[in-house]
């Protein structure tokens, strides 16, 4: 589970996900936040990632998704809205995560509003 990254996403503003990993033969479970800007859907973040984790013998679900507005020159990360395919991610998870790995950042939160 060490090896798979709690977050790994772009710069701008793009659609994420947030993706429950589960090892069965512990039944230890994570979350993971992935957003990138090349994917048009969240389902084509989910393919991209799934294939990586499944590999890592590590079972894959999409919890749901929103969008990122991130900012690295001025450390802040706005989450918000949902995907249509997967539904609204809890983004207090994934503020959380993105909290945690981005330490320095002056402002992280997120919102029910817009999209």
């Amino acid at each position: 589970m060490d090896e798979v990254a709690n977050v790994d996403i772009d710069s701008g503003t793009f659609k994420y996900v947030l993706i429950e990993v589960t090892d069965r033969s512990t039944n230890q479970r994570k979350y993971i936040v992935r957003g990138y800007a090349r994917a048009g859907f969240h389902g084509d973040i989910v393919d991209e990632v799934e294939p990586q984790i499944r590999a890592k013998k590590l079972a894959v679900d999409c919890v749901g998704g929103g969008r990122i507005k991130h900012n690295p020159l001025e450390k802040t990360i706005f989450v918000y809205g949902y995907s249509q395919g997967f539904g609204k991610a809890d983004h207090t998870i994934a503020c959380q995560l993105l909290k945690d790995h981005f330490k320095d950042y002056k402002s992280i939160k997120w919102s029910d509003e817009g999209y």
